[in-house]
């Protein structure tokens, strides 16, 4: 076993982010796993749900229950998913506009962001209409493959 190999792997597995890597060479088999830690999630957004629920408390209690089931009605809420492996861009270029926001609204075949994977860009598109609700990842993260890219209606 080369140690060198070894170290090659963990760096390749460290830069990319990924959270496991296997290599056959013949009969030699190297699996590296990443563990990922549970307790490492971003303290940012909490003050994001203290906002939410500041224009939540103003609503009567009443019309709360209708508000916050049309706010969060799961039960209609798609995911749009990465077809590949690849980095995600939301826009054609880095200095013009996003294809999609939060709130917009899409047709089937509109282009909702493109994935690069070994120098080509796929377009990612609609496959019917419907509107954004969450846009999962940020521009020029890696995604892997069955990751969820959007949320929509």
């Amino acid at each position: 076993m080369d140690i060198e190999k070894v170290r090659a792997l963990a760096e390749i597995l460290s830069t990319f982010e990924l959270s496991s890597i296997t290599i056959t060479e013949g009969e030699t088999k190297i699996s590296l796993k990443k563990e990922t830690n549970i307790f490492s999630v971003p303290m940012q957004s909490v003050p994001q749900i203290q906002q939410n629920n500041k224009n939540i408390s103003n609503i009567n209690s009443d019309d709360s229950a209708s508000v916050v089931d049309t706010l969060y009605n799961f039960s209609d809420v798609n995911e749009i998913k990465s077809p590949l492996v690849g980095t995600f861009y939301s826009a054609p270029s880095p200095e013009a506009k996003p294809f999609v926001e939060v709130g917009a609204k899409v047709k089937k075949g509109d282009t909702l962001c493109i994935v690069e994977a070994m120098k080509l860009m796929n377009e990612i598109t609609a496959d019917k209409d419907c509107e954004i609700v969450d846009i999962c990842v940020k521009n020029g993260e890696i995604v892997e493959y069955g990751q969820t890219l959007f949320k929509v209606i």
